[in-house]
């Protein structure tokens, strides 16, 4: 059996229905139920799987991971009023905002419940890991929150912030797989990094996509945000690149909401600015700096090439998204 068969078979028979009262659990399930690629919880069994082949006591870090990974999902989906997440209503439109609250807040007790379930020497240090990045993620949203008031955001603090935000739970579910695994304090670090710049790469070619993907094989509308008026990698690059003109341009473009007909004359007058000032070529550059970085990572530690072929060939797959 395949890794993300045992996940798919283990999330199954621990799926919330049997809880009770059902208007709190059941938001729990519909989320879950709206799938997503599931990346998280496979990479940690996948870092286990390094290390021993007894991968099915990672199934409850794994889980874990998931339930975390959606639980914020669902607060974050209250904060930014977003009324889809995976092509379906959010949890606070499909119930309402009292009841998404609470379900999250339970889905984050519950995510505790099954990392106590870790082969017991392995429990302080994968919830220290765990902690580590429960805590990054908070601080991730709260500097994504506080950019949105701030006119001007530096390109390390971007860079710390989806590092945060996006990036630490990919370096948290490898690092605790790799540690269950049995794998040296050194080692498990290394995974973990591997995680990390992974999940930086990974984000910044989403930013990349939003604007220069096409809409069939990305999956969303391609400018999104653009109209939302973001201070993405793409935007601050372009701030620091622009001459005066460009710049007051630029800001202007991105200080407007506008109405629907609008909309796509704003995407293709903001993408006119970026390519004039080669930001495509600057991103191609940034997002190869760390992947270049979770090789090395990689490099570093005492595995076979056998050993990470899978986690090579997992890279490649994410880095080389059709546009």
């Amino acid at each position: 059996m395949d890794l993300m068969e045992e996940l798919k078979q283990y999330m199954e028979a621990n799926n919330f229905e049997r809880f009770q009262p059902r208007e709190l659990y059941e938001p729990l399930d519909y989320i879950l139920s709206l799938g997503g690629k599931r990346i998280r919880p496979l990479l940690t069994l996948m870092a286990c799987r390094l290390f021993t082949d007894k991968v099915d006591q990672a199934l409850p870090a794994a889980y874990a991971i998931e339930v975390f990974h959606n639980f914020s999902l669902l607060h974050d989906d209250i904060m930014d009023e977003s009324p889809i997440r995976r092509g379906k209503a959010t949890v606070h439109k499909k119930y309402d905002t009292n009841t998404a609250i609470l379900s999250g807040d339970v889905m984050l007790v519950y995510a505790y419940e099954y990392l106590s379930k870790v082969p017991t020497e392995h429990l302080p240090s994968v919830l220290k890991t765990f902690n580590e990045v429960a805590i990054g993620v908070c601080e991730g949203q709260q500097m994504d929150m506080n950019f949105e008031k701030q006119e001007e955001v530096a390109e390390q603090s971007y860079l710390k912030m989806i590092e945060l935000k996006t990036s630490v739970l990919l370096y948290g579910a490898m690092k605790i797989g790799a540690i269950i695994g049995g794998a040296s304090e050194e080692e498990a670090e290394l995974i973990g990094a591997f995680g990390r710049n992974t999940g930086i790469a990974f984000q910044l070619q989403d930013d990349y996509l939003d604007s220069f993907g096409k809409q069939a094989k990305v999956g969303k509308r391609i400018g999104g945000d653009i109209l939302q008026n973001k201070k993405t990698y793409l935007v601050i690059t372009a701030m620091q690149k622009s001459n005066q003109k460009q710049l007051k341009h630029l800001k202007t473009l991105l200080s407007q909401t506008v109405e629907r007909e609008k909309e796509e004359d704003k995407i293709e007058e903001v993408k006119s600015i970026f390519r004039a000032l080669d930001i495509p070529n600057e991103m191609e550059k940034v997002i190869h700096f760390y992947s270049n970085k979770a090789i090395e990572n990689l490099e570093a530690t005492h595995l076979s090439e056998q050993q990470k072929k899978p986690l090579l060939n997992l890279l490649e797959k994410l880095m080389h998204r059709e546009h």
